[in-house]
């Protein structure tokens, strides 16, 4: 079995599940907001935070002048909610060096804004590219813990750091924006649905190209 690409794996994971439309959110501002709610737990605590902000949700100047308890306690659902409110100030200030505009931000060259980002307490590589994705507009593959995943038992050969594995894939793939956001959407529901901790192969739609997937197969004819 030759090792596929990842633009193959790809296509083969849109063909099955379809397109994902992320980042679930109805205001850019949210979406940041999101993408730090959502460290270390799952959306539906993240939901449940974004309710209790109601429509200051979409007011970075509200969350700039709220105290950092008071935000803590409306983001309780969270979880961890007192260091994520202490990230969402800290992000919330820098954003504020650009008057909260999201186009002034977009035109910030890529590395000069992901090494910005990264400067912000709290904001480690993974929130920070999917910062630049999906709110400003920047291609940058989320080399997620569901992406080592999924590619190890594939069979590739990847590096084991963050970076590195986002470098090689960002070689393989098209520059474009709604691509990368689909891709990871994608790897996402696969980690979910198919390739989860305990993985389900059967009715996987990269079994014909997973290394792990065919040795299963294998051990089962015997």
């Amino acid at each position: 079995m030759e090792n596929p690409n990842y633009l193959e794996i790809y296509h083969k994971l849109y063909k099955y599940y379809g397109p994902q439309a992320w980042w679930p959110a109805s205001s850019t501002l949210e979406m940041l907001l999101g993408s730090i709610l959502v460290q270390r737990t799952n959306w539906r605590n993240v939901e449940k935070a974004l309710e209790r902000l109601e429509e200051n949700v979409h007011d970075a100047n509200y969350l700039y002048q709220i105290e950092e308890r008071e935000l803590a306690e409306k983001i309780r659902p969270s979880g961890f909610y007192r260091i994520k409110a202490a990230r969402i100030k800290a992000f919330i200030a820098w954003f504020r060096n650009y008057n909260y505009d999201v186009s002034l931000v977009q035109g910030i060259p890529y590395n000069k804004l992901r090494a910005e980002l990264l400067s912000i307490k709290g904001i480690g590589e993974e929130t920070a590219d999917v910062m630049l994705l999906y709110a400003f507009e920047k291609q940058a593959f989320i080399a997620d813990q569901y992406a080592f995943r999924i590619f190890n038992r594939i069979g590739l050969e990847i590096p084991s750091t963050y970076r590195s594995l986002q470098k090689i894939v960002e070689k393989d793939i098209p520059n474009d924006n709604q691509l990368y956001q689909e891709y990871h959407a994608l790897l996402v529901e696969h980690a979910k649905v198919h390739c989860k901790v305990k993985p389900i192969c059967n009715t996987c739609p990269v079994q014909s190209i997973c290394e792990f997937g065919w040795k299963k197969e294998e051990s089962f004819r015997g």
